[in-house]
């Protein structure tokens, strides 16, 4: 959001809890709701040139009422109602690409995930696969390990098996290469991994 505002666009941030956000800058503007808020997330999407999402799943949520992809259901709903074509959504590598080889130290991670949080896992799996399956101009971003290091501008992009990613990305490079997204086509319809 501090890029994006420092690169001079126009920012709506949709949030659950807005006092996390300082309010102040005049190109920002914060629409409050939940996943399950279709209206207010259709009022938070109106007029955008693109969507990026950056939901992941939290600890302890009730894996039965499955909100990443409630949540991702009522984004596509309202980007098609609305005529917004671009979609850029973070992920992991825990949603698989046809593109990807087999790598052991992804194997390995993805395997930890599945055994310890399998709700966690399988959301992310079905919203990658919602994504895809829309019509929309997406992009999914996977990364493994964020950190909280400043931004390189080095970041990696390709597929794994193949020697192009590491598994550690800072989070201002990750947010870097979004808003890249917007912009970009080269990565369209692609679910590229990234790191440093």
């Amino acid at each position: 959001m501090e890029q994006a505002l420092g690169a001079g666009n126009q920012v709506v941030a949709f949030v659950r809890n807005p006092l996390i956000i300082d309010p102040s800058h005049e190109r920002l503007t914060i629409v409050q709701g939940e996943l399950s808020d279709a209206p207010a997330i259709e009022h938070a999407v109106a007029s955008a040139d693109a969507v990026i999402s950056v939901l992941g799943p939290r600890p302890g949520e009730d894996s039965q009422s499955r909100p990443l992809m409630h949540g991702m259901q009522n984004i596509l709903a309202a980007m098609q109602k609305t005529g917004v074509r671009r979609l850029i959504l973070s992920s992991t590598p825990s949603a698989s690409d046809p593109n990807d080889l087999p790598d052991l130290k992804f194997k390995i991670l993805v395997g930890l995930i599945k055994t310890a949080m399998r709700p966690a896992y399988e959301e992310i799996v079905d919203v990658a696969r919602l994504v895809r399956m829309s019509d929309t101009n997406w992009t999914i971003v996977r990364v493994s390990m964020l950190n909280n290091k400043p931004a390189s501008g080095k970041i990696r992009a390709g597929y794994l098996g193949k020697k192009q990613v590491g598994t550690k990305i800072s989070r201002a490079d990750l947010a870097a290469f979004l808003l890249e997204q917007v912009q970009g086509a080269t990565w369209l319809r692609q679910a590229p991994a990234i790191s440093n």
